[in-house]
């Protein structure tokens, strides 16, 4: 099955200043994979340190725009995996996604802990 690369700005530049070697949105037939994000700063294309629950609010933002651009959309999505990097983030992930992504088909309740401390 061919492949297609979709480009979605800014996220590719944003992506492109960190020499990040990914490709923002992938299709293959009628799937779309997007690559996973750190929360950019939609003012400037930084990453942005704030809680959780913000950081989780900018990159479903960003995901959306991706689905979109894609032709799709997060109610069409069938998966949503979430790294946490901190131990204390798991309740308030846990918290926090679940409203956001209330409409489709699959649970966004898998969250998963690297358990490496710091920023990106």
């Amino acid at each position: 099955m061919k492949r297609e690369i979709i480009r979605v700005e800014p996220l590719c530049t944003y992506l492109e200043n960190w020499k990040a070697p990914t490709s923002t949105v992938t299709r293959s037939g009628d799937t779309v994979y997007v690559c996973g994000f750190p929360p950019f700063d939609p003012d400037t294309g930084k990453l942005i340190e704030a809680p959780i629950e913000r950081q989780t609010e900018l990159v479903l933002e960003q995901m959306k725009l991706c689905l979109e651009t894609a032709g799709s959309s997060l109610e069409e999505r069938a998966q949503v995996h979430r790294v946490l990097h901190l131990r204390r983030e798991i309740r308030s992930g846990q918290r926090d996604l679940r409203p956001l992504l209330s409409q489709g088909p699959s649970r966004p309740d898998l969250c998963l802990c690297s358990g490496m401390a710091g920023t990106f």
